[in-house]
């Protein structure tokens, strides 16, 4: 059987696109994991310390699920342009290596990197790095990137990708982001 077959080898999940429901599809897979028994860690690179519902719920499925928010919230636009700082830039650098680190280690079954292609769309993170972390990957670790703008370099290595479309929102009829629904 070829090593694509091989039905224990990881598999690489890309969610991206400009609809709702990248994060939410993500979480979903992860409690599918988890059913299965299997070790599961998301790490979030851009929501911030804000106890989001999916946070508080994750609390409760330790140890099959660990949650880290390891953002300081959403990057600033001014003037319609992304206005990223020494800090955010620097925040995405250390987060990164923590999400190596855990990657490395060997420790889950799937690894979940949350919003991760928002920051290489930003040009916060190298592209190459996030390619290298695919290919370092343990063998059997499924991993999950997700956020806007996937590269077309990520979607040739992946093994399954789903544009979310968004084809209406309720932001844009003024109705605030619901707890529950965006949070």
């Amino acid at each position: 059987m070829k090593d694509g077959m091989h039905k224990d080898r990881g598999l690489v999940l890309i969610n991206t696109g400009t609809g709702k429901g990248k994060t939410t599809a993500a979480l979903g897979i992860a409690l599918r994991a988890a059913g299965h028994g299997k070790k599961v860690l998301i790490l979030q690179f851009i929501k911030g310390p804000w106890k989001t519902g999916e946070l508080k719920i994750m609390k409760r499925l330790k140890p099959e699920i660990d949650m880290m928010q390891l953002g300081k919230g959403f990057i600033k636009i001014e003037d319609g342009r992304l206005k990223i700082t020494r800090r955010d830039r620097d925040n995405a650098a250390r987060s990164f290596r923590l999400a190596r680190e855990k990657i490395i280690s060997g420790c889950y079954d799937m690894v979940i990197l949350d919003e991760v292609i928002n920051l290489v769309a930003y040009g916060m993170l190298d592209i190459e790095e996030v390619i290298k972390l695919i290919e370092d990957r343990p063998w059997r670790m499924d991993l999950v990137l997700t956020g806007r703008g996937a590269p077309e370099e990520l979607i040739n290595i992946a093994d399954t990708v789903t544009d979310m479309k968004e084809i209406k929102h309720a932001y844009s009829k003024g109705i605030k982001a619901k707890k529950g629904i965006e949070y």
